[in-house]
């Protein structure tokens, strides 16, 4: 999987904000944004597949 540059335009309190919820971890804000995307995306995905199972299914 290659990469692809985005960029964001962002207020400084945000940065900041982000600044330091990435300290906490140890992680750059770049990839503590790009985990933080990943986990939503993955989030996003698995209700959505556990709608679908229950569609089919039925809700227990």
């Amino acid at each position: 999987m290659g990469s692809t540059v985005l960029s964001l335009r962002i207020d400084g309190e945000l940065l900041d904000r982000l600044k330091g919820h990435a300290a906490k971890r140890g992680m750059s804000v770049q990839d503590y944004v790009v985990r933080t995307l990943i986990r939503d995306d993955f989030d996003e995905r698995f209700k959505t597949s556990v709608e679908e199972t229950e569609k089919f299914y039925g809700a227990a």
